[in-house]
């Protein structure tokens, strides 16, 4: 906790101009230990004598900061000197940038720092470097610097003194938190891969892949020169810049240079692209002079997947792409245009492939807290966390991240402490839906199906929907009492898991469900089918279940799905004897499907099954992502059905393991693991002919499940 120190401002308003903290400290002592630790009201970066002190960007990160701000311990043993200027530059970033613009609580909060830097020497004494009124003042390089706009810097700029900090007393202490979740760091380096002229002329650069980053400059130039920069992730049907959907977004960069070499790359923001235009830029550059940076969350990658199909494995690719791209501190929607909000419904619905993907039990963790944070008092959550858009209402499939994240999390990670944690919001959420609803044992609401933005998203961005329109024609109520249905059923479990009498909401399940069956009786779309199935919501599976198999067939063996039924389309299909046609699904290379998207050039998941048409058409300007992680969902499927590897929900964590491949000859073969606490699983087979052949490694003791065939086994490799 930064005990001592004091929240400080600039004395003077300087406009866009990023502020320069800083701070001459002088050591006349061996030292044993220095740390600081710092927070700002924005971002920032922590310089100690011309070195950067950590490696995170865009520090101190975002949760939701009206209760929760966090701070950062940095160990600088090894960069103090006798003489040190110690300096901390400011930015906006989402606390006070255009993103959180509807929220003026925070918003209009000034921009300051807290820091504390604790010197422990050789002989026992200590020394503490607060923030406080000695501080100095300046002005930086940083003209401009916004999250969705961009940045300015001028490296020829003369930076100006503005006289001592003034301590800021409006600004809490309370609401500071330790580091909670994985910091942001830059990951892989691109070197584009060409350079060329569209058919308007522009001078545009593609890098190969659509990533979340930022692009480093390294050229040199005369003092004057100019670099400005746009960023796309696709070009239009006739080759030329495209970033019409990135909305009001600018995402622009602007270098002014100074004389001779130099290097540059964007300090307090990050865009979304694969290409970039040079809208000003010295004649003489090259691809040589432009690399791009991704940056992400720093996750350790745990899920590996190969398979018979280039194009499976090209979709795989491109969800992993898409997490990393969309996990920077939260999980958002999109990485490029003028949202990159945490909607809930999207990382509940892709939460089980993140966490095969890669370890992501911390940083779901934090983000749990800043839900948790956002709760209501009736128990009710916004769609988005941090809710700076202030949204009122509370939506079924988004709000039931509540439930659904902290129940994977156990199932995956075997720490009961993530429901421990969460049950109590878990436990009030579903005592909102309870509350909320027009009819009892069912979450309903009045019919306003006129309105665009009615209570509930409904399944969003179905292709069973009106044309026009973003929701599907599957009923909110069916969709809404589902998932009441089957959050009761995970909080259930997850009480029963940590030791609470659930008897209570086991009979609140019984009711739900009885009166869901009798309520929906017959099922018209495919998600429907979908949910019934899923949710273990229809007396008769099998009927259910070929009623969806022959809406599919009859659909050209096509999905109608959306955000609500695609993630367990595949599941519902193959756990009821229809495996053949999820892989059907999985394979389908036509408008809509997920291989259709990897034809048109893909190299992340988009929004809409349709983002981009075969005629090279757009499906809108105003909602058409290429970088959307939810439709990944799918490659839990991959994982969990193809390759067959489950955890026991008995005994979480993959202490004990189900493996139960379900092969397809025209996939080919497979290849997954996956690393746990308790060693490698890996699950793998191939055609030979007609014959399948199997090889299962486990590190701990498991179900092999062959050809509904169940083998118990101890740890080691099996071959069938």
């Amino acid at each position: 906790m930064i005990t001592n120190s004091n929240w400080i401002s600039s004395p003077v308003d300087i406009g866009e101009v990023c502020p320069i903290f800083s701070k001459d400290i002088k050591v006349s002592k061996q030292i044993k230990k220095a740390e600081l630790t710092i927070s700002a009201t924005g971002v920032y970066e922590a310089i100690i004598n011309d070195k950067r002190a950590g490696n995170f960007i865009l520090a101190p990160g975002l949760t939701s900061y009206k209760t929760r701000l966090q701070y950062q311990t940095y160990d600088v043993t090894d960069m103090l000197e006798d003489e040190n200027v110690l300096s901390i530059c400011l930015g906006k970033g989402w606390y006070r940038g255009r993103i959180s613009a509807n929220d003026k609580e925070i918003n209009r909060t000034d921009g300051a720092v807290i820091a504390e830097l604790v010197i422990t020497y050789t002989d026992g004494s200590t020394e503490s470097v607060i923030t406080d009124n000695s501080w100095s003042v300046s002005t930086s390089r940083i003209l401009f610097s916004d999250i969705y706009d961009g940045e300015t810097y001028d490296a020829s700029a003369e930076t100006k003194e503005l006289g001592n900090a003034v301590i800021n007393n409006s600004i809490s202490k309370l609401t500071l938190i330790p580091q909670e979740g994985e910091i942001v760091k830059e990951q892989e380096k691109i070197k584009p891969v060409s350079m060329f002229i569209t058919p308007k002329g522009e001078r545009v650069i593609d890098f190969g892949q659509n990533i979340a980053g930022y692009v480093s400059i390294d050229l040199t130039a005369n003092k004057g020169d100019k670099i400005v920069i746009s960023h796309a992730e696709v070009l239009d049907s006739d080759g030329n810049f495209y970033n019409e959907n990135y909305r009001s977004a600018k995402s622009r960069l602007e270098y002014i240079c100074r004389g001779g070499r130099q290097v540059y790359k964007p300090h307090f923001t990050y865009f979304g692209f694969r290409y970039i235009r040079l809208d000003e830029c010295p004649e003489n550059v090259s691809l040589d002079n432009f690399t791009a940076i991704a940056i992400y969350s720093d996750m350790k990658r745990t899920g590996y997947i190969e398979t018979g199909s280039k194009k499976v494995n090209k979709l795989f690719e491109n969800t992993l792409w898409s997490q990393k791209d969309n996990f920077i501190d939260i999980p958002t929607d999109c990485p490029q245009r003028d949202e990159r909000m945490g909607w809930l419904g999207d990382a509940q619905v892709f939460a089980k492939t993140a966490i095969y993907n890669y370890n992501t039990k911390k940083f779901f963790s934090k983000w749990l807290g800043d839900l948790r944070a956002e709760q209501r008092e009736n128990g009710s959550v916004p769609d988005t966390v941090p809710n700076f858009w202030l949204l009122s209402r509370s939506s079924t499939a988004w709000g039931d991240a509540m439930t659904v994240i902290p129940w994977q999390l156990y199932l995956m990670y075997g720490d009961k402490k993530d429901l421990e944690v969460n049950f109590d919001a878990m436990k009030r959420w579903v005592d909102f839906m309870t509350n909320d609803s027009l009819d009892k044992y069912l979450w309903t609401c009045a019919d306003d199906s006129d309105k665009m933005w009615r209570k509930h998203y409904g399944d969003w961005l179905a292709l069973d929907a009106p044309s026009g329109s973003y929701r599907g024609i599957t009923p909110d109520n069916f969709i809404a009492s589902a998932f009441y249905a089957y959050s009761t059923d995970i909080l259930i479990k997850a009480g029963k898991v940590i030791g609470k009498g659930m008897s209570e909401y086991e009979e609140l399940h019984r009711n739900i469900v009885s009166t869901f069956k009798k309520t929906f009786t017959e099922y018209s779309t495919q998600t429907e089918c979908v949910l019934a199935l899923y949710f273990n919501l229809t007396d008769d599976k099998a009927k259910t279940a070929k009623q969806l198999n022959d809406m599919i067939v009859s659909n050209g063996n096509k999905l109608k799905t959306g955000f609500v039924g695609t993630p367990y389309l595949l599941y519902a299909l193959s756990e009821n004897g229809y495996a053949q046609t999820a892989y059907s699904l999985l394979l389908q290379e036509g408008y809509p499907s997920w291989l259709y998207e990897v034809n048109h050039g893909a190299t992340t998941v988009w929004e809409h099954w349709d983002g981009i048409r075969d005629d090279g058409t757009f499906w809108s300007t105003d909602m058409n992502s290429y970088n959307h992680y939810a439709y990944g969902s799918v490659v839990d499927w991959l994982y969990s059905a193809a390759g067959g590897i489950k955890p026991v929900e008995q005994n979480s964590g993959f202490k004990e393991a189900v493996i139960a491949p379900v092969p397809d000859k025209r996939l080919g073969s497979i290849n997954v693991s996956l690393d746990t606490a308790y060693g490698t699983i890996k699950s793998a087979w191939h055609y030979e002919g007609d014959k399948v052949c199997y090889e299962i490694t486990t590190p701990v003791k498991a179900t092999i499940i062959i050809n509904g065939e169940e083998h118990l086994v101890v740890s080691g490799t099996y071959y069938f």
